[in-house]
């Protein structure tokens, strides 16, 4: 593993301007001694960029967008920081993420976007804290094997697949990707979810709901994509399908549980009858903090529980009559690659077209399970295979969408 001489971890952080690259820069800025930001990336935010720059000064960003990349380096040039390499586009971003001047890269860009570069930092051998739970959904098996092939280390950064990884035995940690948990006594993982903000709410109600009260989460600060997604628990069916592959279990191995206080975070029940569960404040800096200095532990800024004024635990089934995106998420889980592909590219289409006031809520449950039952069949043996069926399964959505849109002004005539 590439250290420098001082041994600190060289770090690269795609997507450093959302919710966990913000995090993970918090956690660096308290343990300078131990990390060294080398690499940042952004798709267009600017102005979060540019003060990332001036504190970390990386060695190089990379800019999805090739207008706000040339702003950045003018920007950066202002402040005598040429010395700074601004890059962009896709391909960049895909040197960055394999280059051999860092050894751990936090893959946080959100949705499919993430997904060659993180594959890239897998091919690489690095260790990767993956928080990017759609390189796994849209490309399981081919993902994991890159991860045998390499020797990757793989660390989970979704709060639930953290608490999961920390209730395992140090066996099982260390093979992430190929656990072999019957072997070590271990009969189910219980992953935990708060049920979003409309756990109460009459399934009736749900069809008018807006895109600001479906990003209220009651516990997590997230981006608006993700927020979304915990609302209609389809966060929990895509982490459901990436728990599959990180711990190697099927689908009959899962099950998901609602806590609303967000404070089990997930839990590991063994055949002995005991059950190990990972507690602590809501909060995305611990899991972070807990993969960059793994096995060691460090200071994240989040305060511990107070056992005295926490509310008490509440555990609840599942309504999937409520959430039927979950439902199908795991329905597609058990169906195959395709099918998760396919559900992974609709969601995002639906979810940004609700964002965008074109559908209603219970639209993007339509659009998901519409375009699942017509790509379930197919089938993917290569990463160019995944993205021409992600390809497809988008155009397709965006059909969808045209329709209900037009259906949606019609009403409001």
């Amino acid at each position: 593993m590439l250290k420098n001489k001082s041994n600190k971890r060289q770090i690269c952080v795609l997507g450093s301007t959302g919710s966990i690259g913000v995090n993970t820069l918090d956690v660096i800025r308290l343990h300078r001694d131990k990390f060294n930001v080398v690499s940042l990336s952004a798709n267009a935010s600017v102005d979060k960029i540019f003060a990332q720059c001036l504190e970390f000064q990386p060695k190089t960003v990379v800019m999805v967008s090739v207008s706000h990349a040339e702003q950045l380096a003018s920007r950066l040039a202002g402040e005598n920081l040429e010395f700074i390499e601004v890059k962009s586009g896709v391909d960049a971003l895909v040197e960055l993420a394999r280059s051999n001047q860092t050894d751990t890269v936090m893959a946080a860009i959100v949705g499919a976007a993430g997904l060659m570069p993180t594959l890239a930092a897998v091919q690489a051998g690095k260790r990767v804290l993956l928080a990017n739970k759609e390189a796994l959904v849209t490309s399981g098996a081919i993902f994991i094997e890159a991860v045998k092939q390499s020797g990757a280390e793989l660390l989970p950064i979704d709060s639930e697949h953290n608490a999961i990884f920390q209730s395992l035995p140090w066996q099982e940690q260390v093979r992430v990707g190929h656990c072999q948990l019957a072997q070590n006594g271990i009969s189910k993982i219980l992953l935990t979810g708060s049920g979003g903000p409309f756990r109460t709410r009459l399934v009736s109600e749900l069809e008018h709901v807006t895109p600001n009260e479906a990003c209220a989460h009651p516990n997590w600060e997230m981006g608006r994509k993700i927020s979304v997604d915990s609302a209609t628990m389809m966060n929990k069916g895509l982490e459901f399908i990436e728990a599959k592959w990180l711990f190697n279990v099927e689908a009959a191995d899962i099950q998901v549980v609602l806590h609303p206080q967000s404070t089990i975070h997930s839990m590991v029940q063994y055949k002995d009858g005991s059950v190990i569960a990972q507690m602590g404040n809501p909060d995305m800096r611990t899991p972070i903090a807990h993969a960059l200095a793994y096995p060691d532990r460090i200071e994240s800024g989040v305060s511990p529980l107070d056992f005295f004024n926490t509310p008490s635990f509440e555990f609840q089934a599942v309504d999937y009559e409520k959430y039927p995106n979950l439902k199908l998420a795991i329905e597609a889980c058990k169906s195959g690659q395709g099918a998760c592909t396919a559900l992974n590219a609709a969601n995002e289409v639906a979810v940004a077209a609700f964002l965008d006031e074109q559908i209603k809520f219970t639209d993007i449950y339509k659009i998901n399970e519409t375009s699942v039952r017509k790509f379930v069949s197919e089938q993917v043996g290569n990463i160019n295979e995944v993205i021409s069926l992600d390809t497809r399964a988008r155009e397709f959505a965006l059909s969808i969408v045209e329709n209900f849109s037009q259906s949606k002004l019609k009403e409001q005539k």
